[in-house]
């Protein structure tokens, strides 16, 4: 079920809207049909009640001939009005509570003309019978008004009536039927289109003011994603909605805490790279004036292990804080550049074929990735295939080497910093463990992403994603 529910506070807000406002233009109609029905019907009993009144003040003072003689002067076919001396409404007892408070009526006004009695029943379409369809109806020639008067009489015929009996004090009673007037649908051919045009009109602007709404929220979830990938980014603006002000508000002093967080981790490894530089220095020095013996060399390995950490340490410490702006870069060839620095390095068949990729990067950080990759697949593979193709908007470069691979459960392992997948602290079985950390955080920072993966065909499979500028 959770699957067909909106997963945005968009789209929540526009179900609940459009679910209100359906629901809204339901209940509207249903109070309006019902106002209707009852406005219509103490209308119809009115209409009842007004030509009883005329047709008993008519008949009180004639003589039973004469009243049957007015009554079939004045019947028709849609309203018939006759005089007999049985009721045409047999039941005593009214169907509803109306009907008997208006018999009630008819009868307490009607006592001044001789009336002693009144009956009223609810008659179905059935019992009246209509007017016959006019032909005219269907004539171009029609005027409208004939045509409206003509469809209107028709309605009436098929809408049912109101039938009333008055017993006179003489025993006659007058029997008279009153169409009751048709209530057309709210909803017809007519008024469909027009409720359909409103409601689609509130849905779209709706739709278009959410949009409007909502922007600002997602320059928000934009900038807090670049924020990840560059810190220095300019903070964001803080105008609009309250609560839109008070979220930037809030970004703004996180990416400010972050940049005095990266600004003392810069100077931490500044100092480092100065003060680890003069004893180091001064220990090789005096290194130099012994003798040469197995000591020395020993401890002249150490030295250069030591520099080497500190370099990897310190150059980890600072890659993302180097000041470089990015620009376009012509990728082919800055690996073409790289490959002729290792000669166990080859290109695929179809790589030529991708020149003139460009990306949008820092060139600096892009190579050091780039070198870092090959490095690795020349260290532990001896040698390096690279691969350049374009995927759909991205440039990608496989690079796979012959060596014996990773397991399966550390492949997103050998991402986190200082893990070897060579777990000994041996120099010459490998490094420290932060070059594909470094790359994968230089690739990240342009849009991309590196994975790595075990070929079919054996060694090891990396493959760079970069954006196309």
């Amino acid at each position: 079920m959770k699957r067909f529910l909106p997963q945005s506070l968009p789209s929540w807000i526009l179900l609940i809207l459009i679910t209100g406002l359906i629901t809204t233009q339901i209940a509207t109609l249903s109070i309006v049909s019902r106002d209707r029905n009852e406005g219509n019907n103490i209308q119809e009993l009115f209409r009842l009640s007004d030509r009883a009144y005329t047709l008993v003040k008519l008949l009180y003072a004639s003589p039973p001939p004469e009243r049957t003689r007015l009554a079939t002067a004045m019947s028709n076919v849609s309203s018939p009005l006759y005089m007999s001396d049985e009721p045409a409404v047999k039941s005593a007892i009214a169907a509803d509570d109306n009907l008997a408070e208006l018999e009630d009526v008819l009868v307490a006004r009607f006592s001044a003309f001789g009336v002693t009695d009144a009956r009223v029943r609810r008659d179905s379409p059935k019992v009246v019978t209509g007017m016959p369809v006019n032909p005219s109806t269907f004539n171009p020639d029609v005027g409208i008004v004939e045509r409206q008067l003509t469809d209107l009489a028709q309605d009436f015929s098929e809408s049912g009536g109101l039938a009333a009996s008055i017993e006179f004090s003489d025993g006659q009673w007058l029997n008279f039927v009153t169409p009751v007037a048709p209530i057309d649908p709210i909803l017809t051919t007519q008024t469909l289109p027009l409720f359909g045009s409103v409601a689609a009109i509130v849905i779209i602007m709706s739709i278009w003011a959410m949009r409007r709404l909502t922007a600002p929220y997602r320059a928000l979830e934009s900038a807090v994603k670049r924020i990840g990938e560059d810190v220095k980014i300019p903070p964001l603006p803080e105008y609009g909605s309250t609560e839109y002000k008070s979220a930037a508000r809030a970004v703004n002093a996180m990416q400010a805490q972050l940049r005095e967080y990266v600004a003392d981790r810069e100077q931490l490894a500044a100092a480092l790279a100065h003060d680890l530089r003069t004893p180091l220095t001064r220990i090789r020095l005096r290194l130099e004036l012994l003798r040469k013996s197995q000591l020395r060399q020993s401890l002249m390995q150490d030295l250069n292990d030591i520099e080497a950490i500190s370099r990897s340490v310190i150059d980890f410490a600072t890659y993302e804080i180097v000041e470089e702006e990015q620009e376009k870069i012509d990728f082919w060839s800055l690996v073409d550049s790289i490959a002729d620095n290792y000669p166990e390095v080859t290109f695929g068949k179809s790589s030529s074929a991708s020149r003139k990729l460009i990306c949008f990067g820092r060139p600096i950080a892009l190579r050091r990735c780039i070198t870092n990759l090959i490095d690795n697949a020349v260290k532990y593979g001896q040698s390096a295939n690279v691969d350049l193709s374009q995927v759909e908007n991205d440039i990608v470069l496989v690079i796979r080497d012959k060596g014996p691979g990773i397991p399966q459960e550390k492949l997103d392992e050998v991402f986190q910093p200082f893990r070897r997948v060579e777990g000994s602290r041996n120099r010459e079985t490998g490094g420290f463990g932060l070059g594909l950390t470094i790359a994968r955080n230089i690739a990240q920072r342009c849009g991309g992403d590196i994975v790595l993966k075990n070929d079919p065909e054996g060694g090891l499979r990396a493959e760079l994603r970069i954006p196309l500028a």
